[in-house]
């Protein structure tokens, strides 16, 4: 493994899987009966992709058996939602939970709703013949504060100006003199960067800070391929930093996690991740995310850490083994309870590292496939929530995700006394389709214009009332095309030689 920068190399070691595979709960999983990724169901239970899209039919996870999959790097304010009929506003009653998810941004009247004084705080003015002299020391004092007030706004304004300055360079990868002698470009040749400090690269005007979050899993993070590299990472980091502050991973397998969060300290860019542990019915799988996780906490420290989550999509892999659809059934309870186990685990594990801050724990699942016994015992829940899959018009998609959402997941957790966080972790739309049959989902198209549609509906509305989500996805993932076919090679911000596809990036900023 060779790299560019050779006085800043990752810490972590080569992975080698010293674990035998043990089948582990055999009725609770069947990796040979489960759906492509974002098979999610309707508000009535029902699956969408097995009775809307028949060339879409149950088959391998991908992450779940890797045995076929070909994982080769690739070379290189407006707060309302579109709605059918009528726009709508997701304001919410008072006292519903969580009232995060309907906030307003908070203007600066907010803060200065009233007077600084009022007549009973005021002192008595002075009368009779001082009036005059009052005035004149008045105005003498009044020329003093201007003075001095403009003298402090210049200074002021040039150390702003110098810092920001400063900071600007910093973060866009410019040298103090402009000299970017000796800079060489990324694994794709898409980003321009300093192999002398990596925390100087280039920034491309394209991009802006507006997702919330985004999913991501690097090239070459799946076993047992594998193949997944620091250079590839670093060019995925300097591209996702200048569009978020959070990213969510799936699983530490093939160094992937460990990567990330190594290249993220190198660049000194302000992301954080959720990590993910994938749960199968083997439990190798498990326990060798778990030491990761272990040696990633140990070696890297939280700084970056946001949560951990535990399983993805595990219920609904299940109960479509078990031709189910009830998360509320004897087989969804039982999924859930086994989740459980593993998240306790998490959590012991977590408290006998004496971190510094306490991590949260949590898992996601398709939006539902969720039940209460599971929202109990989470600090969060990721639900993934896909309108392309829900046959839904692009024109109403966002305001039916975010419907859907509150309706499945956000009402759910209001039945618990825990009240875990609630986290939209995919959401996004294809941009093409290996094939013209998968191209359309009923009234809308898998292309550039329609995905820019959905941009610019859901993001900002989005960022506005307070919405925690994820985009799907970073950029679009080679393997998934081939093992899947249809769209789901097609659901990235940029292709798979990771250069921006033909769409327009929203300008409004996400806290």
């Amino acid at each position: 493994m060779s790299y560019a920068n050779n006085n800043s190399q990752p810490h972590f070691q080569p992975y080698s899987d010293d674990n035998g595979s043990q089948p582990s709960q055999p009725d609770l999983y069947d990796p040979s009966h489960i759906p492509p990724p974002h098979q999610m169901g309707d508000m009535s239970g029902n699956a969408w992709g097995a009775n809307l899209y028949p060339s879409y039919p149950p088959t391998n996870s991908p992450r779940a058996s890797t045995d076929a999959m070909d994982n080769t790097p690739n070379p290189g304010y407006n707060s309302s939602y579109a709605d059918a009929g009528e726009g709508y506003a997701p304001v919410t009653s008072p006292g519903r939970y969580p009232q995060t998810y309907d906030s307003q941004p908070v203007t600066n009247a907010s803060y200065n709703s009233g007077p600084l004084w009022t007549a009973s705080n005021e002192k008595p003015r002075p009368s009779g013949g001082g009036k005059k002299k009052w005035i004149i020391v008045g105005g003498i004092v009044l020329l003093v504060v201007i003075i001095v007030g403009v003298a402090v706004g210049v200074s002021t304004k040039k150390s702003s100006s110098s810092s920001s300055s400063s900071s600007s360079s910093s973060s866009s990868g410019s040298s103090s003199n402009g000299d970017t002698t000796g800079w060489v470009m990324s694994a794709n040749n898409v980003v321009k960067y300093n192999p002398k400090d990596l925390s100087q690269f280039e920034k491309d005007t394209r991009l802006h800070p507006s997702f919330y979050g985004i999913a991501y899993s690097p090239n070459g993070s799946i076993m047992p391929t594998c193949g997944a590299t620091f250079p590839q990472v670093l060019e995925d980091i300097y591209l996702m930093s200048q569009l978020t502050t959070r990213v969510r991973l799936y699983g530490t397998d093939c160094n992937a996690t460990e990567l990330v969060i190594d290249a993220i300290q190198q660049t000194k860019t302000n992301l954080s991740v959720y990590v993910g542990i994938y749960i199968d019915d083997d439990d190798s799988v498990y326990q060798r995310q778990k030491t990761e996780v272990q040696h990633i906490l140990q070696t890297y420290g939280t700084d970056q850490i946001m949560g951990i989550t535990v399983g993805n999509e595990f219920i609904l892999d299940n109960l479509t083994a078990l031709a189910s659809t009830d998360p509320t059934s004897a087989a969804g309870i039982a999924a859930a309870d086994f989740l459980i186990t593993k998240i306790t685990d998490i959590r012991s594990l977590l408290s006998s590292l004496s971190l510094k801050k306490t991590i949260p724990v949590g898992n996601g699942d398709a939006g539902s496939y969720t039940n209460v016994q599971l929202l109990g015992a989470v600090d969060y829940f990721m639900s993934n929530i896909h309108p392309w899959f829900g046959s839904v018009a692009v024109d109403q998609a966002a305001g039916w995700t975010w419907q859907f959402w509150q309706t499945n997941n956000v009402a759910l957790a209001n039945e618990t006394t825990n009240h875990p966080d609630m986290i939209i972790a995919e959401v996004g739309w294809p941009s093409g389709s290996n094939d013209t049959k998968s191209a359309s989902d009923g009234p809308s198209m898998a292309d550039i214009p329609t995905l820019q549609t959905f941009l610019d509906e859901w993001v900002c509305a989005s960022n506005a009332n307070g919405t925690q989500y994820f985009w799907f996805e970073f950029f679009d993932e080679q393997w998934k095309a081939v093992t899947y076919g249809g769209v789901e090679g097609f659901w990235g911000l940029f292709d798979t030689t990771k250069t921006l596809k033909n769409i327009t990036i929203p300008t409004c900023t996400s806290n």
